[in-house]
């Protein structure tokens, strides 16, 4: 396992809604470095809190007074002092008075023993509960120099980045701070703040609890992290702040880039914290390869001022999906799956109805991914008005063909009431090999490769004399790892399956099975299912009349789909992967394991370009395509990257 994952891009992060001693500042100071202290020892880089914590959000007309502010001046002090004894960045509001006369609601960045910097909150409410307009002064023009001898030397103003120093493997990460109200204005600070080079944008907030606010919370919070392809931080006010008829609940939420990866639970009266490891690795590969967010406008260089270090995380405690394809909570799973299947249905209706074509024709193996395949036409069917007799289903047994592939087949079409048409390729592969003066016993990829191309010879000729359109089959796992015959089932005239992965195959030939199948199709269905994936071109010697093991050639599917998620989505390099596999997979595959079938997924994905440069048309179902005409463009001819020792 690696020894620090700041170098693959994670950036442990705490948010903290401690019990809050309305208008004892000092008290709230000691609470403050004594839970920063807690989270530094945790691993964390950052340490987020609610606003005004220092004083309390709630202390109303004691803003006025001087007592307050002197003993807010003393615990910010307390504080910042506290921050030499780690190497976390602390976070903290507290209101602060300028020397013009104008109170501000502030954020204070504490590093290294002293204030690096200071935010002003720029939107203020005064509306129903909220009165910020009574007591503090809109921070939209302010740019203060602060000379202290106790704090240090800091500037107030919106408009600056604090940047934690990387490590000896980390890069640095650059945050910026919005307060409360800031994020639902209009037009949110933070978006500012992020083409500005934020990686992370940081709220401290006094958010109270209303019926429906906190899912209206949550969804904004996840939302501006989507927009801004950022990591989103937002820490509010707990019960101790609770007064009149105002209650606060705590509410801590962490998001990336369009998903919430941590909450708290609310109306804890004894404070709470949430630890989580954000991706920055992620966070910068969606801004370098979104065009959007690369050609946005960008403001006025903002300051960028030094805070604390990236602190080194030994072990990730985030969890990592060994499925990134496939719906990890059961309530999505029914949506998803239709969601898809509509996906491929109207892509292929689409492409009947522009072809002027009224019949599919598919290769129907009794095989996973035939199988998804011709559900997809039946749901054609269904959708368009169309009768059984414009599907074309054709099983072509060969030399390879095992009979428990051949009866599934059958059964799947029969339970779905489509005639099968059963064309034998024995005698044309055996002329076709002795065309070649072939031995008719070397099972070579000459051998293979001639059943494979005689069955699509087949398909597209019998969608010629149908006046029809052939179905592909083969899916997106196949295409990454260029296992298919070039000019055979590589090529059709849809693709169906395309963009769907073999871990996804499988779920949504299961799902169907158990949600949309009569008895007797999901019967068929599971059978399928339980037959061990295999190309079925060398004749079966086995006692289950497989000769040839798809994942005992070229590895686990589930191993080569995660690869191909991280190298693809994220643009992870091979050690990172690999890195995130053996923490996805620990209990499961050794280290060695992993990296063997890696080094697989690398050098046949480069070279097999060739064959994904050449596809036909399909839809484009998750964010993960191998398109050459839309998502993924590479040369033919490049080279794998290394795999090194770690």
């Amino acid at each position: 396992m690696s020894s620090d994952f700041t170098r693959f891009g994670f950036l442990r992060c705490a948010l903290v809604a401690p019990v809050v001693a309305l208008g004892d500042p000092l008290e709230n100071g000691r609470r403050v470095a004594a839970a920063a202290n807690d989270m530094a020892e945790a691993g964390s880089s950052v340490v987020l809190f609610p606003e005004l914590c220092l004083s309390g959000y709630s202390c109303e007309d004691l803003f006025y007074g001087t007592a307050l502010l002197r003993g807010v001046r003393s615990a910010l002090a307390m504080a910042a002092r506290s921050t030499a004894d780690h190497s976390a960045t602390v976070v903290v509001g507290a209101p602060w008075a300028l020397a013009d006369g104008r109170l501000l609601n502030c954020a204070f960045v504490l590093a290294r023993g002293r204030v690096v910097g200071a935010v002003p909150k720029l939107h203020l409410p005064n509306h129903g509960e909220f009165y910020d307009g009574r007591w503090f002064a809109t921070g939209l023009d302010v740019d203060a120099a602060v000379n202290d001898a106790e704090l240090g030397d800091f500037e107030i103003t919106s408009d600056q980045l604090f940047q934690l120093r990387g490590g000896d493997a980390a890069d640095p990460v650059c945050f910026a701070v919005e307060l409360c109200e800031d994020l639902w204005a209009p037009q949110p600070p933070g978006a500012r703040h992020a083409v500005a080079g934020a990686e992370l944008v940081l709220n401290p907030s006094a958010s109270n609890e209303l019926v429906g606010k906190a899912d209206y919370r949550r969804d904004l919070v996840r939302m501006s992290s989507a927009t801004r392809l950022c990591g989103y931080l937002y820490a509010s006010a707990g019960p101790s702040e609770s007064t009149k008829d105002v209650v606060y609940g705590g509410h801590l939420i962490a998001a990336e880039s369009g998903a919430v990866v941590g909450e708290s639970e609310r109306f804890a009266l004894g404070g709470t914290h949430l630890l989580v490891d954000l991706d920055c690795h992620r966070l910068r590969h969606d801004r370098r390869q979104s065009a959007t967010f690369r050609n946005a406008p960008r403001p006025t260089p903002y300051r960028i001022r030094a805070a604390g270090q990236v602190v080194e995380m030994p072990l990730l405690e985030r969890a990592v999906d060994p499925h990134p394809f496939v719906p990890a909570d059961e309530s999505e799973v029914d949506a998803r799956a239709a969601e898809i299947l509509a996906i491929q249905a109207t892509g292929l209706a689409r492409r009947l109805d522009a072809a002027h074509s009224e019949r599919m024709v598919i290769g129907l193996s009794g095989g996973l991914d035939s199988t998804l395949a011709f559900l997809v036409c039946m749901e054609v069917l269904a959708r368009t008005g169309r009768s059984a007799a414009a599907l074309h289903a054709v099983t072509m047994p060969g030399p390879g063909t095992g009979a428990r592939t051949l009866a599934a087949a059958r059964a799947v079409a029969s339970e779905a009431g489509i005639d099968l048409r059963e064309i034998s390729i024995d005698p044309a592969v055996s002329q076709h090999l002795a065309d070649l003066e072939h031995p008719a016993d070397l099972y070579d990829v000459t051998f293979e490769n001639a059943q494979a191309r005689e069955r699509t010879q087949l398909l597209f000729d019998l969608a010629n004399k149908l006046g029809g359109i052939v179905v592909g089959t083969g899916d997106l796992s196949e295409l990454a790892l260029g296992w298919c015959t070039f000019n055979a089932d590589h090529m059709s005239n849809y693709g169906v399956n395309a963009g769907v992965p073999k871990t996804l195959i499988a779920y949504l030939v299961r799902w169907y099975a158990r949600h949309r199948a009569p008895p007797g199709l999901a019967s068929a269905l599971e059978e399928v299912l339980d037959i061990p994936i295999s190309p079925e071109l060398v004749p079966g010697t086995e006692e289950d009349g497989v000769a040839q093991h798809t994942e005992a050639l070229v590895g686990p599917y589930e191993l080569h789909d995660f690869y191909l998620f991280h190298y693809l989505r994220e643009g992870a390099a091979p050690d990172r992967i690999l890195a995130l596999a053996e923490r996805a997979f620990e209990q499961r595959y050794e280290s060695s394991t992993l990296r063997e079938w890696l080094d697989v997924f690398l050098r046949r994905f480069h070279a097999q370009q060739f064959k994904r440069t050449t596809l036909p048309p399909g839809p484009k179902v998750g964010t993960v395509s191998l398109s050459p005409r839309g998502d993924w463009r590479m040369p033919d001819e490049s080279v794998p990257p290394v795999l090194g020792d770690r």
